[in-house]
């Protein structure tokens, strides 16, 4: 790009800054020097391929979507949290945002990530034991008590249940008096990943995509700032994947997600607005920072050139991105607090939109309530005392950086033309109804060879770290320690007792003939070809539980059982 043409980009991006709001807040060093918003090229300056960088709030977006970067305003500091009943997670998130945090992350326990009660039989020994135990609309209102919905961020962590535990979450709005449709938040709904890395579906692929077309279609037309849509790349990157496999497998998902709202009739600038992303920070530095810029670079590309999105916020990657879990280590524990500040450093040097920081005891347990304060805390000190909400993009023109980022987009172009390939084979007639990804999408699921890539990458790194090419403090390096035991938290036994008695209180008193009314509706409705959110939502407001929902499903649409991989 030649002198000129960079001078103009530069004049573009002083329009949109002067033009936006900025905090009050000082921009200077520690020292009190003054620093630029913004560093590029100096005016007369060549600088072959910047177009692929750019400038903050423009296309490509690799610096980031906004002008003003976090002098606009910071990340959201979203901690994901949840334990034992609502009772008690409500209570932790109101410590949370008490001491700062400006959104909040639901984690379900396992049967509800599953669809289950907590009175199923397969539930026994699992309830509130790695979230919070939500069997109804009662549990949520009780999760989110003297929390104002229409105030409050939420995020959902769930994907197979995720439509009925999302109607709960409007009922409980509702029960609050908030008009359902002001809620802003997300849920996560990702199904395609749940059969490739983290397991927790209810039914085969196609059941689920309808489910989430109707999702889609239901927040677009009536709760526009609501994300129904997460797709996540944390649990793919935590199940042994690289960055780049990361990267793709996610991206990929988030254009069958594109393709589906196209095959609904919806209009893309309209929805693709309410798709966001959910990624993994893991320990290495500039890869990570690289992996972030360039999926800015590769969604706002494709969502222009091939899905025909005109509107900018329809080009805009939004992400949430999580630190590494897999990163930390039950040896020497106090290590995973510089571990954990390290990723977050590299989100935040990328440009995410909102971060959770993972606990130091978190290989070993939920959070204990000092381990979560220091957890939140690591955000709070990067935010206010290092300078780096001052610039956007500090990294952008550094030529390991730019490299990386344009390494990790050429491997992850490459992952989308393999995808696309393995779904013209797999298809008779060349594409799925839905889309050409999501042909590879559902191909590549069927014969496990999204689980099978993954494995191999898990596998090549265990083999590095047995041999020592790879290191980890505590574990296979530097091992002597003077650190004792962690006070961990424990969630009592009493919980899933008390769970499983409040469920059957409520059950009795219920209007019953209402609950298996609804229930009848849901399953006609789940036997044609309608919309299913209607009849889900009244079947919650009836009180009926996830697992009865869940269940009238599963007996419609079957169950899911993965093929066998060797």
């Amino acid at each position: 790009m030649d002198a000129d043409a960079i001078a103009e980009g530069r004049r573009r991006w002083q329009a949109r800054y002067d033009a936006a709001r900025t905090r009050d807040a000082d921009f200077t060093t520690l020292s009190g020097d003054p620093v630029d918003p913004v560093y590029g090229p100096r005016p007369t300056d060549r600088y072959e391929g910047f177009e692929r960088i750019g400038w903050p709030g423009e296309f490509p977006f690799t610096r980031g979507l906004y002008a003003t970067g976090y002098r606009g305003r910071t990340w959201t500091i979203r901690q994901f949290a949840g334990f034992g009943n609502a009772e008690q997670t409500n209570e932790r998130y109101r410590t949370i945002l008490r001491n700062g945090g400006g959104g909040l992350s639901v984690a379900f326990d396992m049967p509800t990530l599953m669809g289950r009660d907590s009175d199923d039989g397969r539930s026994l020994g699992e309830v509130g034991h790695c979230g919070v135990a939500v069997d109804s609309a009662a549990d949520m209102e009780v999760l989110f008590r003297d929390i104002p919905l229409d105030q409050v961020t939420t995020s959902m962590t769930i994907s197979g249940p995720a439509v009925p535990v999302f109607c709960m979450y409007l009922v409980a709005a509702e029960r609050q008096g908030v008009d359902p449709a002001v809620l802003n938040g997300t849920l996560q709904t990702d199904i395609f990943k749940e059969y490739t890395a983290q397991k927790e579906w209810l039914f085969a692929p196609e059941p689920h995509l309808r489910l989430i077309g109707d999702l889609m279609t239901y927040c677009a037309r009536r709760i526009p700032a609501y994300k129904p849509l997460s797709v996540s790349g944390y649990h793919i990157r935590e199940a042994g994947a690289t960055a780049a496999q990361e990267l793709a497998f996610t991206l990929a998902d988030g254009f069958g997600y594109v393709e589906l709202g196209r095959s609904r009739g919806l209009d893309v600038n309209a929805f693709a607005p309410g798709l966001s992303f959910f990624f993994d920070a893991h320990i290495d530095f500039f890869e990570e920072i690289a992996k972030f810029r360039a999926a800015r670079r590769i969604w706002a590309r494709w969502m222009r050139d091939v899905y025909g999105a005109s509107d900018e916020r329809a080009q805009w990657l939004r992400f949430h991105t999580q630190t590494a879990g897999v990163s930390l280590t039950a040896q020497q524990p106090y290590n995973n607090v510089v571990r954990t500040a390290v990723e977050a450093l590299a989100a935040v040097l990328a440009g995410t939109n909102s971060l959770h920081t993972n606990a130091l005891d978190e290989t070993l347990a939920l959070p204990s309530e000092t381990a979560a304060e220091i957890a939140l805390r690591t955000q709070q000190v990067l935010m206010e005392e290092t300078g780096v909400t001052n610039v956007a993009d500090p990294l952008g023109g550094s030529w390991y950086v730019e490299q990386l980022t344009d390494r990790i987009e050429a491997e992850a172009e490459r992952v989308f033309a393999e995808i696309i390939e393995r779904g013209r084979r797999a298809v008779g007639d060349g594409e799925h109804p839905i889309g050409p990804v999501t042909s590879g999408l559902l191909a590549g699921i069927e014969d496990g060879w999204f689980v099978g890539q993954i494995a191999e990458s898990a596998f090549q790194y265990q083999q590095a770290l047995e041999k020592g090419e790879k290191r980890i403090v505590g574990v296979n390096c530097h091992t002597g320690s003077v650190t004792g035991d962690l006070e961990i938290l424990r969630v009592s036994h009493e919980v899933e007792r008390e769970q499983v008695r409040t469920l059957a209180a409520r059950r009795a008193a219920r209007d019953d003939a209402a609950v298996r009314a609804a229930l009848g509706v849901l399953r006609e409705a789940a036997r044609g070809d309608g919309d299913m959110i209607e009849p889900m939502l009244t079947a919650v407001r009836a009180e009926a539980t996830l697992g009865e929902i869940c269940g009238t499903l599963r007996e419609e649409w079957g169950t899911y059982t993965e093929p066998p991989g060797f």
